[in-house]
């Protein structure tokens, strides 16, 4: 069941563009985090749901109501959808129990007595109760946190939208508000959630938007996210990849003055010298002596890869030709050399192209 529809969302600033054209459908109980490199529009799109950010053009619709048109009764529509910041928003001057209670008894005019019971409920679900009387001030980051998400559910809203919630907590609180929205996310209580926790990211959702060129760039289950992303961009920011595309255009190549940068790319990644003397060799026996070698195979066109994310070091040569694999198809000796190596490899041939692709041996 469709719980709020985007149709066409775009949203400008002056100088630039941080939405250009989303679509997509938020059903309910879904529990969807939205991941991508900082400015592609993750907290924007947030802001634009709960009509915090006017959208440029587009709709969203929440619950059957077109929540974009100037006649809709926003602070109506707000109800159903709570939203916690990367800032906690506490009111400074209220101890915590009234930080949590204010909202349901002015604006959903909560008996004041109702409200205080199901507040300390809140607080204890979210394991604060004991600082019921204290003042924002008195509280740790994670502490706030979790204070602003149990104001949030003493809203009752039918959705949360959660904007960052750990990105500004020393990295020893973060677990402490995961572990909360973790168990938001088994009452099935729909959220979505801005995040770069990709642990979490992975546990906790059911779906995942990879944001990027001012949309939603891909959209997956955590698995075909995580583990198999369909488009590039996707791939190189979840396995944090530092690439080095080289081009080689004859089997004249200054070989010497690519293998400085293979060799630089190497150093500035941290790699161990083994790991670089490798990858130096794989270049010069599966490229200069083997790929360059043959007939009408430019351009040739070469990716070094490090993995922040498993600390991998990969090389890829994509090239035309007829089918060639210097690992197995070259001079025996280059070949034996490329196996030994390597720590997998791999070849396909379609349509013409070529590409080897191997895993560099480290310690």
């Amino acid at each position: 069941m469709s719980m709020i529809k985007i149709e066409h969302l775009r949203k400008e600033y002056p100088n630039v563009t941080p939405l250009k054209d989303v679509s997509v459908e938020i059903n309910k109980g879904d529990i969807i985090s939205v991941i991508g490199p900082s400015g592609t529009g993750k907290s924007t799109l947030l802001r634009c749901l709960n009509q915090l950010e006017a959208p440029t053009s587009g709709t969203v619709t929440v619950d059957g109501e077109v929540i974009t048109d100037p006649k809709c009764d926003i602070s109506k529509v707000r109800r159903k959808m709570g939203m916690v910041f990367q800032s906690f928003n506490l009111f400074n001057n209220l101890n915590i129990i009234e930080n949590v209670i204010s909202a349901p008894i002015n604006i959903l005019k909560t008996p004041r007595a109702q409200a205080y019971s199901e507040g300390m409920e809140l607080l204890r679900r979210v394991g604060l109760a004991e600082k019921a009387e204290s003042f924002p001030e008195e509280l740790s980051g994670g502490q706030k946190q979790r204070v602003a998400i149990a104001r949030a559910i003493a809203m009752k809203p039918e959705i949360i939208l959660f904007d960052e919630p750990t990105s500004a907590l020393d990295p020893t609180m973060v677990g402490e508000v995961l572990s909360v929205i973790r168990s938001l996310a088994k009452d099935g209580m729909t959220m979505m959630i801005v995040t770069h926790e990709m642990k979490f990211a992975r546990d906790v959702s059911n779906r995942v938007f990879y944001m990027d060129e001012g949309g939603i760039y891909e959209e997956g289950t955590p698995d075909e996210i995580f583990n198999s992303p369909k488009k590039e961009k996707t791939r190189v920011f979840i396995k944090r990849l530092k690439q080095l595309p080289l081009t080689i255009e004859s089997a004249d190549f200054d070989y010497i003055a690519y293998s400085s940068q293979l060799e630089m790319f190497g150093k500035d990644n941290s790699l161990n010298e083994k790991t670089i003397r490798n990858l130096l060799l794989v270049f010069e026996e599966a490229v200069k002596q083997g790929i360059s070698t043959r007939n009408d195979v430019f351009p040739i066109e070469v990716m070094a890869e490090f993995s922040e994310t498993d600390e991998s070091v990969t090389l890829e040569a994509v090239y035309k030709g007829e089918s060639y694999d210097p690992a197995t198809n070259g001079d025996e000796l280059s070949a034996k050399l490329i196996r030994s190596m390597t720590a997998k490899h791999s070849h396909t041939y379609n349509n013409g192209e070529n590409r080897f692709a191997c895993t560099v041996k480290s310690l």
